[in-house]
Order: structure tokens, then C-alpha cells, then sequence
């Protein structure tokens, strides 16, 4: 018999007209996502979408239960010794675009705006856990077949898309970094949404540094130019929610077995809520595009920089994933994608030179 708790709505969250000082000096206008004046530039990928029987989800209801479900977790309290660094990268590049998403469309292909895809290089509107895993993948590390996507980015009608291994970083999103424990297998979200405004963009709680270029930072929008050197890029940093209910793999909205840290009462110690008391861990995209000089024609398949969102599906090899966070995350390193510190090289890399486990 399938568990479910009660079912939380779906929601599609616009904004209203506003005028948002971004960052250096960079101007935002954003119109209300959800208005006819702005809803041809999110066609295609809403959040608000009923879900089709898949492998993963033969019911359609959009309720992927874990198997088995993590109980009797309490949050953790405890302050450990302080490290700087618990983290380690899945260096991964990019492997193809389609107007696909296998989280909000299962198979439907053609039915998301278009996405950038990195990782498992399979991935497509039919992708499930079973046809992920153990796949071919362009990440660094041959154990991550692990599908990541993003909306993806255009300069007038020319896409533009990162060149070699992005950096995703796995760390502690939580205080207790030796709580933390890997992905539970087929575990799978959205972090942001393509509806938010530039307001809600600006205070997700995944938000860093917004979009940078040069000496520009903290931008909700696409920054109006950026110096035309051959050494500028432009980059995001976003960060996903690291507490999970661990009762499901998926919800309907492809957020709510998810939750942020919070902040732990009296002190400045982030802890996993009650409701999500399962501390995984945190991922940040750090992205860069090579595009640089007048950026006045650049947008991404969802609209405005502001609905930059992207989406996670894990398909790692267990043991691996949990040989890079015990060894990095709980172990309190700063590990590179071999799960290696340079500055603790006295500690051997947990992968060996072709970043498999010994």
C-alpha cells in the first residue's frame, strides 16, 4: 500500500511590477511572471503540471515514495569543531540540450523550454532511476551518472553553453556537517522556480552571489555588459535545499520532501526543521557561460536571469557517493572531484587517478 501523507497544493507565485537595484549599479524591471505581458517567456515549464505514470511512478500521482523510508531522526543539535571546508565537487559537462525535463514532465518530451544537460548523457523526458543508473556520464568521477539540467542560455537566437567540467559542489548546508549523510538512490528536485520574480529570486534562500561578470556581482538580472575579455565569463552560484523528510523520493510540486536548513534557536547554528530532520547533502551549481561585452540580448529558455532554476536526479553509485561524504562532508575537508585536499596531503584521495573507488 502506497504511504502518503496529506498532499500540499501546488502553487504558482508571481510578483508584482517592480524596479529592483541589482547589485553595481545593474536595473531589473520585472513584470509579474504570471501576467499575460510576461507568460509567452515561460511557456512550456510552470511547476504547476500533473505528473504521468512512469517506471519510477506507475500511479501518475506524483508521490515517489522511498524505499526504505529514514525514520526515528531527530535533527542534530550538535556543534562540531569548526571547519572552514566540508565539501567535494562532481565536475561535470555539459552533454546535450532538449526542450525536455524528466522531473516536471516524465514522458513528455518537447513539452519543457529547453535545457542544458550535464552528467548522464542519456537523459532525456523518459529518464527514471533504473535508466540512469550506472550510465555513461560525463561527470569526472564514472560513478556519477547523475542527471543535472538547467535552463538553458541565448545570446539573441545563438545558445551558449559552459565549456568543460562545471563545478558542483556536494557540501554541509547544515552546522553538524558529521550528520550528514548521501543521497538516498533516485532521489530527485527542483531548486528556484522559472515563475519567481526578481524579488523572490533575490531572497531564495539558495540564492549566493547572483549573476556575476568582471567586477560585477550580486545581480538578480543579466548585468547590462560585462568587459569584453577573452578571461570573462558569466557566472551563478545557487544553492539547493540539504534537508530532506525522508519519506520521498519525488512530490508533486518537486519540492516539498525538500527544506533549507534552519536557524537554530538562540544561536547562529543551521539544523535540518523537524519536518525534513534527514541532513543529505548541499548542492551549489557554480555555472559559467562564456559570454561577455553587451549583454542585452541575453536570456535564458525560461525568461529573465531571474528564473534561472535547475534540477538534480541522483543516480551515483552508493558507495562511492558515500565514500566522497564520509570522507569530505563528515570528514571536514576540502575535497577536489577525487575527494582530495590539497591542503591535507597527507590524507589520501579517496578516488584514484581515474576517480573510480580502489
Amino acid at each position: 500500500m502506497r504511504w502518503r501523507s496529506k498532499r500540499l497544493p501546488t502553487l504558482l507565485v508571481g510578483g508584482s511590477l517592480l524596479a529592483v537595484v541589482l547589485g553595481l549599479g545593474t536595473v531589473a524591471t520585472a513584470a509579474d511572471p504570471g501576467s499575460s505581458t510576461s507568460a509567452g517567456t515561460h511557456t512550456g515549464h510552470t511547476m504547476a503540471v500533473s505528473n504521468q505514470a512512469s517506471a519510477d511512478d506507475p500511479d501518475g500521482d506524483g508521490y515517489i515514495p522511498a524505499v526504505p523510508q529514514v525514520t526515528g531522526v531527530t535533527p542534530s543539535t550538535a556543534t562540531p569543531p569548526p571547519r572552514y571546508h566540508k565539501e567535494f565537487q562532481a565536475n561535470c559537462s555539459v552533454t546535450h540540450t532538449a526542450p525536455d525535463d524528466p522531473i516536471v514532465y516524465p514522458r513528455q518530451p518537447g513539452k519543457s523550454h529547453d535545457h542544458t544537460f550535464m552528467g548522464n548523457r542519456t537523459t532525456n523526458a523518459g529518464s527514471t532511476t533504473a535508466s540512469l543508473y550506472g550510465g555513461n556520464t560525463t561527470c569526472l568521477a564514472p560513478a556519477d551518472a547523475s542527471a543535472y539540467w538547467m535552463p538553458s542560455l541565448y545570446k539573441g537566437d545563438t545558445k551558449i553553453l559552459p565549456v568543460g567540467p562545471q563545478v558542483i559542489y556536494y557540501k554541509s548546508g547544515i552546522t553538524d556537517y558529521t550528520s550528514v549523510r548521501p543521497f538516498p538512490k533516485g532521489l530527485r528536485y527542483v531548486v528556484g522556480d522559472p515563475m519567481q520574480s526578481a524579488q523572490q529570486f533575490r531572497s531564495h534562500k539558495g540564492f549566493v552571489e547572483g549573476w556575476e561578470c568582471g567586477d560585477s556581482f550580486f545581480n538578480v538580472d543579466f548585468p547590462t555588459s560585462c568587459p569584453s575579455r577573452p578571461d570573462v565569463q558569466l557566472n551563478i552560484r545557487f544553492q539547493a535545499p540539504s534537508c530532506w523528510d525522508g519519506k520521498y523520493l519525488d512530490t508533486p510540486d518537486h519540492k516539498s520532501h525538500m527544506a533549507y536548513p534552519v536557524v537554530k534557536p538562540g544561536t547562529n547554528d543551521n539544523m535540518c526543521p523537524a519536518s525534513h530532520p534527514v541532513a543529505v547533502p548541499m548542492i551549489e551549481f557554480k555555472m559559467a557561460f562564456p559570454v561577455n561585452g553587451d549583454m542585452s540580448q541575453v536570456r535564458l529558455a525560461s525568461g529573465r536571469g531571474y528564473s534561472f532554476h535547475y534540477d538534480f536526479f541522483n543516480a551515483w553509485e552508493e558507495r562511492t557517493l558515500k565514500a566522497l561524504v564520509d570522507s569530505c562532508i563528515v570528514g571536514g575537508f576540502q575535497c577536489d572531484a577525487r575527494g582530495y585536499d590539497l591542503y591535507h596531503p597527507e590524507r589520501r584521495a579517496v578516488l584514484n587517478a581515474d576517480y573510480r573507488l580502489p
